[in-house]
């Protein structure tokens, strides 16, 4: 198996809903089949499929698909200064803030926000890992082009 994630697709009850909270964060759907929306990533894709459909995908209760389940996403930015604007911004869109900006014991400044399904992100800036030009992160910082 390479070491990549080619598709994180996100449960959602309500697939317009759940759209519109990334397009209001800045994110540009592609074209995809009828009950799933996507948006390309920089070197994977985020999908967006309803609850139902996928409980039935994987054979098991949409019940039983609920809440937070451990695992987070993150997004990094370039500057400490943009992860409270980021937090507000989706606050605004429709997101709940669980964790408001602040420095972290490691060196970085970070927040966390769930989107209207309860999916949990975090906001960080990382000064041991920068971004490369296009965004791209890796945990020991992008490699220079």
């Amino acid at each position: 198996m390479e070491q990549r994630v080619s598709l994180i697709t996100l449960a959602v009850t309500d697939l317009e809903r759940a759209a519109m909270f990334y397009e209001k964060l800045g994110w540009a759907r592609v074209e995809s089949p009828d009950g799933v929306v996507a948006f390309d990533l920089l070197g994977s894709t985020l999908g967006l499929y309803s609850k139902s459909a996928m409980a039935d995908e994987l054979g098991i209760e949409a019940a039983d698909i609920a809440g937070f389940s451990g695992i987070t996403l993150a997004h990094n930015l370039r500057e400490k200064s943009e992860v409270a604007p980021l937090l507000a911004a989706a606050e605004a869109a429709g997101g709940r803030i669980v964790k408001p900006a602040q420095d972290v014991f490691w060196g970085g400044h970070h927040g966390y926000f769930a989107d209207p399904d309860g999916h949990i992100w975090e906001v960080a800036w990382n000064p041991f890992s920068p971004l490369g030009q296009n965004g791209e992160f890796q945990w020991n910082g992008a490699a220079a082009e």
